[in-house]
C-alpha cells in the first residue's frame, strides 16, 4: 500500500506536466493558423497593390505614348511653318525689289504671315493644354484608387482612355438582382467616390446606366433602358443628396443593354456588362476658349 502510495506520488507531476504542456501545444497550433491566415490576407493585399501599381504603370505608358505622338506632330508643324515663314519672306523680298508688288497686296501677305505666327502660339498653347489635362487626369485616377482601397478590380475599375476618365462599377456591388435600390455597401464605395470628386468643383461627370440582354419583366419598369436610367438616378441622388455634390455638375443616363463590354452569351459576360459608370467630362470650354479669336 505504500509503494502504490508512493507511485501515485510519483506519478502525479508527469500527468499534470503532460497536461500543461497539451495546452501549450492547441495554443501553439491555434496562433499557427491564425497567422497563416493573416499571412494569406497580407499576400492579398501586395497583389492587389501590385496589380494597381501594374495598371498604373500601364497607363502612364500609354499617357507618355501619347505626348510623344502629339509632340512629334507638332514638331513636324513647326517645321512646315518655319518653312512657309522662310519662303514667304524670300519671295516678298524678291516681289519687292523687282516693283511688281501693289502696297495692298504686300500688307495682304504681311497679314498672312502674322497668321502662321499666331498658329504657331496656338499649336503651342494646345500642347500646354494636353499636357495639363493629362498630368491632371493621372493625379485623379491615383486619388480614387487611394480612396477606395483594395476591392476587388471585378468589382470596381479606373481607368483612362483617349484622356477620359471612367469609373466602372459592378451591377452586385450597387444593386440587388433586377432592383434599382442602392446597398448599404455601394453607399459606402460611393461616399469614397464622391469624397475625391467634392475636392475637385470644376469637375463634371455622368453617370450611365448599363444592363446584360436578359428582358427586365417586372412590371414596374418597362424594359432595360427603364431599368438603367432609374440606377443612374440613384446613384446621381445619393451623390446629391447624402454627400453634397453639386447638381449642376452631374447627369444621369441609361444606356440599356446596347453599349456591352463582354459576349452576352456567358454569364461572366452578363456580369461584367451590368455595370454602372461614372465619366469625368472633358472640360472642353477650355479648348474652345483657344479656338476664340485674340481680343485686341
Amino acid at each position: 500500500m505504500k509503494k502504490r502510495s508512493i507511485l501515485m506520488l510519483i506519478a502525479l507531476p508527469v500527468l499534470l506536466f503532460s497536461c500543461v504542456s497539451s495546452k501549450k501545444f492547441k495554443k501553439s497550433q491555434t496562433d499557427y493558423v491564425l497567422l497563416q491566415t493573416k499571412q494569406t490576407q497580407l499576400q492579398g493585399d501586395i497583389n492587389n497593390c501590385n496589380d494597381a501599381k501594374a495598371e498604373l504603370m500601364r497607363q502612364k505608358s500609354s499617357l507618355e505614348n501619347d505626348n510623344a505622338n502629339l509632340n512629334t506632330r507638332i514638331t513636324d508643324l513647326n517645321k512646315q511653318i518655319d518653312f512657309l515663314k522662310e519662303n514667304n519672306t524670300t519671295v516678298l523680298k524678291q516681289l519687292q525689289n523687282l516693283s511688281v508688288l501693289s502696297g495692298s497686296q504686300a500688307e495682304s501677305i504681311k497679314k498672312s504671315l502674322e497668321n502662321i505666327g499666331a498658329k504657331d502660339i496656338f499649336i503651342q498653347d494646345l500642347q500646354s493644354e494636353m499636357a495639363r489635362k493629362d498630368s491632371l487626369n493621372m493625379a485623379l485616377v491615383m486619388n480614387l484608387k487611394g480612396a477606395i482601397g483594395n476591392i476587388e478590380d471585378e468589382d470596381i475599375n479606373i481607368k483612362v482612355d483617349k484622356g477620359v476618365v471612367y469609373i466602372d462599377i459592378s451591377d452586385k456591388l450597387l444593386f440587388k438582382s433586377g432592383k434599382y435600390e442602392i446597398t448599404p455597401q455601394a453607399k459606402e464605395v460611393l461616399g469614397k467616390v464622391a469624397a475625391v470628386l467634392k475636392n475637385q468643383p470644376d469637375i463634371e461627370f455622368m453617370v450611365e446606366g448599363h444592363t446584360d440582354n436578359v428582358a427586365y419583366s417586372n412590371g414596374v419598369l418597362l424594359d432595360n433602358w427603364d431599368l438603367s436610367v432609374k440606377r443612374s438616378t440613384a446613384v446621381v441622388r445619393i451623390l446629391q443628396n447624402q454627400y453634397g455634390l453639386d447638381p449642376k455638375k452631374m447627369a444621369a443616363a441609361g444606356r440599356g443593354e446596347y453599349n456591352p463590354v463582354a459576349d452576352n452569351s456567358t454569364a461572366q459576360g452578363k456580369a461584367k456588362n451590368r455595370r454602372t459608370r461614372i465619366v469625368i467630362l472633358p472640360q472642353l470650354d477650355q479648348f474652345f476658349k483657344l479656338l476664340e479669336p485674340k481680343k485686341s
